[in-house]
C-alpha cells in the first residue's frame, strides 16, 4: 500500500478494462457520471445563480478603482466572505455579458465535480498500489459514491454559484491527490489556495501532519506565506479589516447549535474559532490514528455541528469528505456514507417538517459519522488481522504454503481480479 507522503508514479498499463472501446481510452463510469452530471445541470440551470451576484461585486470592488474596494473590500463589506483568490477567478467571467458570464461559470464549476472524481478515483488507485485491489470494484465504488456527490456538487455550483466553495473543495481534493503521490510541495500550494479561496478550509491544513516526519517544515512553511501573501494586503491596507471575522449569520432553528443549547440569535463571537479548532484536533487525530483519508470529513462535520447556518449547499463539502472515505479510508464495495450524508442532510431537508428534527439529524450525522471514521475497524485491517492469523496459525501447523492456507486476500471480493494500478 503506498503511504501518504511517499513519491508514487502509476505504471502506465494497456489494459483497456473498464472502457467504452478499446479505441476509446474513457472508462464507463467517467461516461456514466459525465451524463449524470450534465442531467443535474440542465435540470437546476434555470433557476440557478442565486449568490453569483456576490462573486461580480466582489471582483468588480477588488479590481476596480472606486471606494470601498482594493484592499478596503473586506473592511468595507464583510458580508463578502469570499477569498481574493475566487474573486480573481471570478475575473475570468467578467468580459462576458453578464447572463453569459455566470452561465459559463457554472458550466466550468459543474464540470471541476467529474475532475474530482477522477482525481479521487486515482488517489485510491495510489493508496492501494500493490495490494492487488480490484480496480474494477474501485470504479464501481466510485460511480456509486459519484451518485450521491454529484446533485450536492451542482447544489453548490450551479444553484447557489458559489464559485469560492467550489475552488475551496476542488483544491482540497488535488492536495489529498497530491498527498497520495507524494508531492509534499504541492500539497502546501493547493491547501494554501484552498485557504486564499474561501478562509473555512484552514482547518484543512491538518493534512500537512500526514507527510512524513521529517518532510512537513517546508511545506509547512510555504503553507503559511501563500496564505499570507493572498490575506495579509488586505489587513495591511485597512485596519477595519479585523472586523470582517467577526460578521455575523442569523443562528437558524434548524441548527445543531439550537440543541447544543446555543439560543443566540446570531452567530456566537466564539463559534468561528471553535469551528477551526475543533475540526483541525479532529483531522489531526485521524492523522494519528493512520486514517488521514477522513480529515476532509471530520473538519466538515465540526463546521457543520457549529454553524448557526443550514444552506444546503453546505452538504456538497460533506459529500466529498465521505466520498474520500469510502473511496480510499474504506474498502468496501457499497459507499454507504455518502448516500447517509446525502438522504440526511439533504433529504432530510425536504422531508422532515420539523427544524428541530433537522438539527437533531444533523447532530446524529456529525457525531455518528465522526465516532465512525475515526474508531470504527476499516475492512482492510480487518482482512490483515485475519491474515496475520492464518499466517500464525499455519505455521504452528506446518502447512504455510501449502494449498489449505489460502490468503484471506484470494477470498475478499473487493481484493480479487486485476489490480488497482491497471490505468485509471
Amino acid at each position: 500500500m503506498s503511504r501518504a507522503g511517499e513519491e508514487t508514479t502509476l505504471p502506465d498499463y494497456s489494459a483497456d478494462t473498464g472502457r467504452i472501446a478499446r479505441w476509446l481510452p474513457v472508462r464507463r463510469h467517467h461516461a456514466l457520471l459525465a451524463g449524470w452530471t450534465v442531467l443535474w445541470f440542465v435540470l437546476v440551470a434555470r433557476s440557478g445563480g442565486v449568490s453569483w451576484h456576490y462573486l461580480r461585486q466582489g471582483e468588480q470592488l477588488l479590481f476596480g478603482s472606486g471606494k470601498g474596494g482594493g484592499l478596503s473590500l473586506y473592511a468595507d463589506h464583510p458580508e463578502l466572505q469570499i477569498g481574493p483568490f475566487s474573486l480573481a477567478v471570478a475575473r475570468i467571467f467578467a468580459p462576458f455579458p453578464p447572463a453569459t458570464g455566470q452561465l459559463l461559470a457554472e458550466a466550468t464549476m459543474a464540470a471541476l465535480g467529474l475532475v474530482m472524481l477522477i482525481l479521487v478515483g486515482r488517489t485510491a488507485a495510489v493508496h492501494y498500489l500493490g495490494t492487488g485491489t480490484n480496480h474494477r470494484r474501485l470504479q464501481q465504488r466510485i460511480l456509486v459514491a459519484g451518485l450521491a456527490f454529484i446533485p450536492m456538487w451542482i447544489e453548490v455550483t450551479v444553484r447557489f454559484a458559489h464559485l469560492d466553495d467550489a475552488l475551496t473543495l476542488f483544491c482540497t481534493t488535488l492536495a489529498v491527490h497530491a498527498l497520495a503521490r507524494g508531492r509534499t510541495w504541492a500539497v502546501a500550494v493547493f491547501l494554501a489556495l484552498a485557504v486564499d479561496a474561501k478562509p473555512w478550509a484552514v482547518p484543512f491544513a491538518v493534512l500537512l501532519l500526514a507527510l512524513p516526519v521529517g518532510r512537513r517544515r517546508g511545506p509547512f512553511l510555504l503553507f503559511c506565506a501563500l496564505v499570507a501573501v493572498a490575506w495579509l494586503p488586505f489587513y495591511l491596507g485597512n485596519l477595519d479589516t479585523m472586523a470582517a471575522a467577526k460578521f455575523a449569520i442569523p443562528n437558524q432553528p434548524a441548527s445543531s447549535l439550537r440543541w447544543l443549547g446555543v439560543n443566540a440569535p446570531d452567530t456566537p463571537f466564539w463559534d468561528r474559532p471553535v469551528q477551526f479548532a475543533l475540526g483541525a484536533a479532529l483531522g489531526a487525530l485521524a492523522v494519528l490514528r493512520g486514517r488521514w483519508p477522513a480529515v476532509v470529513l471530520l473538519c466538515v462535520d465540526a463546521r457543520i455541528l457549529l454553524d448557526p447556518s443550514v444552506y444546503t449547499y453546505y452538504s456538497a463539502s460533506v459529500l466529498l469528505g465521505t466520498l474520500l472515505w469510502d473511496a480510499v479510508g474504506a474498502r468496501r464495495l457499497v459507499p454507504w456514507w455518502s448516500w447517509i450524508a446525502l438522504l440526511s442532510l439533504y433529504g432530510g431537508t425536504l422531508v422532515i417538517p420539523s427544524d428541530a428534527t433537522r438539527g437533531l439529524v444533523r447532530l446524529a450525522f456529525v457525531v455518528v459519522s465522526a465516532l465512525y471514521v475515526l474508531f470504527w475497524p476499516t475492512p482492510g485491517k480487518r482482512v490483515r488481522n485475519r491474515r496475520r492469523a492464518r499466517t500464525r496459525s499455519a505455521r504452528t501447523t506446518g502447512s504455510v504454503g501449502s494449498g489449505s492456507t489460502n490468503s484471506a486476500a484470494a477470498r475478499t471480493p473487493d481484493l480479487v481480479g486485476p489490480r488497482v494500478d491497471a490505468a485509471w
